[in-house]
């Protein structure tokens, strides 16, 4: 049985906005995406007001760390601040981990989805320069700290970081992925959405290391022209080849659309395809 959940929607301007379409829609959790004020990290660590919600709603939460995470900068003020943000992330997630198994969220760990962060690059007269991969050495000893650090922030707690792709991993990325997945406390996220608008670039890696997929995000696409973020049916990917591969790693499964209208047309198709029973 795949749980499927809601992002958080930018229409939605409050929390009891979010629970309650995805009371209606019959979801099981919203992710909760650290990009919006409301969401920030001094926030989730009063969770009263998000357990209330929840626990009248019978839903739970997922978390979406900012996009701009970037525990790699080369300014070590800015590197702290983010992984100060992501100890106090993992320590909110903490307390709101007993509203999965209350509202029956499954087995599966309760996951933190974290981007990879490109860096900058320099743009020379005949290429452009990744600066993480030139100093490769530098980035690579900042994911060492940062995985050491989760690890022991995370501790026994049934929590994992899961990394997903978006516009294509650099080979430095991968790297450094493939470092993290060495750990237990990280996996990855399939935004299949993403992956279909840059060409599935990262689908060889993703079926390399399928095994840690642990989080979908789920939405429909195309590749010529580049689309995601679609109601399901509304694009060219095989939703349900994709939602079969879900099942496997009885993952959870983020409707990954952008508005309400999307998002219930979503819930539509899946019901149709009998992958959602109201």
């Amino acid at each position: 049985m795949i749980q499927f959940g809601m992002p958080t929607l930018i229409e939605n301007r409050t929390l009891e906005d979010n629970v309650a379409l995805c009371r209606g829609l019959g979801l099981k959790f919203i992710e909760l995406n650290m990009n919006f004020p409301e969401y920030q990290a001094e926030r989730l660590e009063d969770p009263a007001h998000l357990a209330r919600l929840a626990e009248e709603a019978g839903i739970y939460y997922t978390i979406h760390l900012e996009e701009n995470l970037d525990i790699a900068d080369f300014n070590r003020r800015v590197s702290e601040a983010y992984l100060e943000t992501v100890r106090r992330t993992i320590e909110a997630a903490k307390a709101l981990l007993y509203l999965r198994d209350r509202s029956g969220g499954g087995s599966r760990p309760l996951t933190l989805t974290m981007h990879m962060n490109h860096g900058i690059h320099i743009t020379l007269p005949d290429r452009k320069v990744q600066m993480y991969d030139r100093d490769f050495d530098t980035y690579m000893r900042s994911f060492a700290v940062f995985r050491k650090l989760c690890e022991d922030w995370i501790g026994h707690s049934d929590l994992v970081i899961a990394v997903e792709n978006t516009d294509g991993f650099r080979d430095y990325e991968r790297r450094a992925v493939e470092y993290l997945l060495e750990s237990p406390k990280f996996g990855l996220t399939w935004d299949i959405g993403h992956s279909k608008a840059v060409g599935e670039k990262d689908l060889p890696f993703i079926r390399e290391h399928f095994g840690r997929v642990v989080h979908f995000h789920i939405h429909d696409g195309s590749e010529v022209p580049p689309k995601n973020h679609l109601a399901l049916g509304a694009g060219e990917i095989d939703l349900e080849d994709r939602l079969g591969l879900a099942a496997q790693r009885e993952a959870r499964c983020v409707l990954e659309t952008k508005t309400a209208e999307a998002l219930s047309a979503s819930v539509s198709w899946l019901e149709r395809h009998r992958f959602l029973r109201i």
